[in-house]
């Protein structure tokens, strides 16, 4: 047997490196008829806000070349009612957690984080930085490190729960953004969300979101995630999930390879719901090929040209 399990925050140690990516699994039990999602590393929830979120109108996903725009406005039912009633079922599915926030300004990523502070069940927080901050204009956090770095350090002081700070692509430089957060407090980092993309209906002549623009996902930005990923783990010390058109196992082993200590199952879900324990099964098939006793002898070994 490979021992695949690695560790993603302090204390948080996973049984294998394959989580799911907000947004793309629901709250979890969506995906429980297909396949036993405790099987998984984790799985990580919708981001969730300190209010019910209605999402953006019009058409919110639309088809790409090799992946999708999205435009669903971080639509989702709000962290009350997801304790109260999604979270017991996770618990009995016995699927280990991860809880997605989001807020416009600081004061609620730091409400938020106090709210889920030492709710049973509830493995870590991944903070959604690439939102934009109504107090400074709409400008994301995550596109300027001092933002982001006093964002994360407010969310620290608030709740003992390891943090998870998901890294947006749509930076000049994101190793800026890695250390910042790193120095503020992070537990480890998760990249890339998605790129900033749009589409359009020539025959209408409009654009085809609802939103005018989306965030564009699956195997056409792999490239870029992966040298974001290979990037960031040269400069950081804390470890790093990587996401970005991870569609098979071979996809998720380059992630590691390049310095991921696990990885994110997006938009390869809508295509195939058990496309992550497929992954689980394939990276332990490669590693025991390669007579690899444990994964964390594989992660980070990419050698120099």
């Amino acid at each position: 047997m490979v021992d695949l399990k690695v560790e993603i925050a302090p204390g948080v140690i996973l049984k294998n490196p394959v989580l799911t990516a907000s947004g793309t699994f629901g709250y979890g039990r969506e995906y429980a008829p297909y396949f036993d999602i405790a099987k998984l590393g984790a799985i990580v929830t919708k981001g969730l806000s300190l209010q019910p979120k209605t999402g953006n109108p019009g058409v919110r996903i639309t088809e790409t070349a090799c992946g999708m725009l999205n435009s669903i406005g971080l639509e989702n039912i709000g962290v009350e009612k997801f304790l109260a009633d999604e979270l017991p079922i996770l618990r009995k599915l016995d699927a280990t957690v991860i809880v997605n926030i989001f807020g416009n300004n600081q004061s609620d990523y730091a409400a938020l984080a106090a709210k889920l502070d030492g709710v049973t069940g509830i493995a870590a927080l991944e903070i959604n930085i690439s939102c934009p901050n109504v107090k400074a204009g709409g400008i994301q956090f995550g596109t300027d490190p001092q933002a982001a770095a006093k964002l994360i350090a407010a969310v620290r002081k608030k709740t003992s729960l390891p943090l998870i700070t998901k890294l947006s692509p749509n930076v000049s430089d994101i190793v800026a953004i890695a250390k910042a957060v790193e120095e503020a407090g992070s537990d480890s980092l998760s990249l890339i969300n998605t790129l900033l993309g749009m589409a359009i209906d020539l025959d209408r002549k409009r654009p085809i979101l609802g939103n005018v623009t989306g965030g564009l996902s699956g195997p056409a930005i792999k490239p870029v995630a992966l040298r974001m990923v290979y990037q960031v783990a040269q400069a950081v010390s804390i470890p790093i999930i990587g996401i970005g058109g991870i569609t098979s196992a071979r996809d998720a082993l380059e992630f590691l390879l390049a310095g991921a200590s696990a990885i994110e199952i997006g938009t390869a879900n809508f295509i195939n719901p058990q496309t992550a324990i497929e992954i689980v099964e394939g990276i332990e098939n490669y590693l025991k090929g390669q007579k690899c006793a444990k994964i964390t002898d594989f992660i980070g070994k990419l050698e120099k040209v």
